[in-house]
């Protein structure tokens, strides 16, 4: 059910936010390997830091899909015909005002809704995208991708971004029902635009998740300042050091917290006590890397029918765009 707004359609509260990340802390803290899924990462100071990731000289992929943006949103427009984007995970919505500004000026454009898990962060893109696209029907849906897809609005002629390489951070086993499902709310003809991160050199790979000035480490650790606040543990934040390797069989970086001393930490809002031997790790996120092939199967398992595939110059980056069959 939505809650009323002037701005937005919500159907994600504070309060269900928490009691996911209590079921989410609960198995994954008393997993063996311990994890976290990494959406946790982003509150108010995880989304910062994220942002200044983006900055960073080692963080190419922001870059190159800007590129490949740049090069290609008027041939996406063209192609789609578009007359409503819908955006999963938007954040600010900064890139896909290349979207947005393609789609205006081939003149099909009549609507955008963004959709992220943040209430404050799309309010106030949704104001300033008002503000900047005056013609334009702009509303937010506070929503969780993996779960409630149903809220995506049924106008017609959609086109759904999803950008920054965010498919990496699901497994084979979880990408496969989620783009499935994603194509279930679509009808045949309308458009998915899709963000992936390419296999390459773990020389580029490593660094852009273990820069050099410890964003990412700090950026990393939030998720233990995120339980410490939310679920009232005690994690010693400093007494854990960010991990970031290459996995060469699953083709992924994954990132982990790794103890460096034995650690016994209380969960207080889940009434739990987890012990950390000396360097032990807890696995935060695990991010893919694709190839054209590869994607173009899993996209095809689900229903869709790759059209086009851009990358960067330097071959880091793709932007997939598929047509719903």
């Amino acid at each position: 059910m939505t809650l009323s707004d002037p701005d937005l359609d919500v159907y994600l509260l504070d309060t269900d936010l928490t009691a996911a990340l209590e079921l989410d802390a609960r198995a994954g803290l008393t997993a063996t390997p311990k994890t976290l899924p990494p959406k946790y990462f982003y509150d108010a100071r995880g989304s910062e830091l994220f942002e200044e990731i983006t900055r960073l000289p080692e963080y190419y992929p922001t870059r190159a899909e800007r590129e490949i943006l740049v090069a290609q949103a008027a041939v996406i427009a063209r192609v789609t015909g578009a007359k409503t984007l819908v955006e999963l995970g938007s954040g600010s919505s900064e890139k896909t005002r290349l979207l947005l500004d393609a789609l205006r000026d081939a003149g099909t454009l009549g609507s955008f809704a963004p959709l992220d898990v943040s209430a404050s962060a799309l309010r106030d893109a949704v104001a300033t995208l008002r503000v900047e696209y005056p013609d334009l029907h702009v509303r937010g849906i506070v929503a969780d991708f993996v779960n409630h897809l149903e809220t995506l609005p049924d106008n017609g002629d959609r086109l759904v971004a999803f950008l920054g390489g965010t498919i990496g951070n699901f497994t084979p086993s979880e990408r496969a029902p989620f783009l499935a499902a994603l194509r279930d709310r679509l009808s045949p003809g309308e458009w998915l635009l899709l963000g992936a991160d390419l296999v390459k050199s773990p020389s580029v790979l490593v660094p852009a998740y273990d820069d050099a000035a410890g964003v990412t480490a700090e950026f990393n650790r939030n998720v233990l300042h995120v339980l410490n606040r939310t679920l009232d543990a005690d994690f010693d934040v400093a007494a854990f050091e960010h991990v970031a390797v290459w996995d060469p069989t699953n083709e992924w970086i994954e990132m982990r917290l790794r103890a460096r001393s034995a650690q016994r930490v209380h969960v207080g809002g889940l009434d739990l006590t987890v012990d950390f031997a000396a360097g032990e790790e807890l696995r935060t996120e695990v991010s893919a890397k694709f190839r054209q092939d590869g994607l173009t199967a899993e996209l095809a398992a689900a229903g869709f029918g790759l059209r086009h595939w851009w990358t960067d110059q330097a071959g880091r980056f793709a932007l997939a765009l598929a047509v719903a069959a």
